[in-house]
């Protein structure tokens, strides 16, 4: 497996069956900001048309079915029943703000995905969150400042490190993004 993360925005998502699990991938998918069709009724090939990512989540002969049509049309299939059989499993994933930290067994035990999720959720709080939105803020400064490759990388890295999490935490996150910006020429170096 190789993990990636997928912009689903804005494009076309097909959820096939409309139970428990093709509720939660559809709301996974909404989330995302995906244009979302569950289809509830008897799956037909067409359902599939102009698709972008589909999920399979109906009984295993219409899943087996489902991955076989979206791979005639090449397109991306999850399936519910048979995770080895489709292209992909959505992972477990922990939130906190623009942070997100997936964790997934290839489809072979997602209880034990969901446990490890549900213990990685008390130690990424919100200011995680906070500390990726000013790293996001303050990251176009310096690739707009600083031009010397390893002086940039020193200081994204240096952004980045623990301590100030630490100061997320203890002074909030403006004052860090000042902090961050003082240590930032003010001008484009030569």
């Amino acid at each position: 497996m190789l993990p990636v993360m997928l912009d689903v925005a804005g494009k076309p998502v097909v959820v096939v069956g409309g139970g428990a699990v093709g509720t939660r991938k559809a709301a996974a998918a909404r989330a995302a900001g995906a244009v979302v069709t569950v289809i509830p009724e008897a799956y037909r090939p067409e359902h599939l048309d102009g698709a972008f990512l589909v999920f399979a989540c109906a009984p295993p002969e219409v899943n087996a079915a489902v991955v076989a049509d979206a791979r005639a049309r090449g397109v991306l299939v999850c399936s519910a029943s048979d995770p080895p059989a489709g292209d992909f499993v959505l992972p477990a994933v922990v939130r906190a703000g623009g942070l997100a930290v997936a964790v997934s067994t290839g489809g072979a035990a997602p209880a034990l995905a969901r446990r490890i999720r549900e213990k990685l959720e008390a130690e990424f709080d919100a200011a995680f969150g906070a500390w990726v939105r000013v790293l996001a803020e303050v990251r176009p400064v310096v690739l707009a400042r600083v031009t010397d490759p390893a002086r940039r990388r020193e200081l994204l890295d240096a952004f980045a490190d623990w301590p100030w999490l630490a100061r997320v935490r203890a002074e909030g996150a403006d004052a860090v993004k000042a902090a961050m910006l003082a240590a930032v020429p003010s001008e484009p170096d030569a």
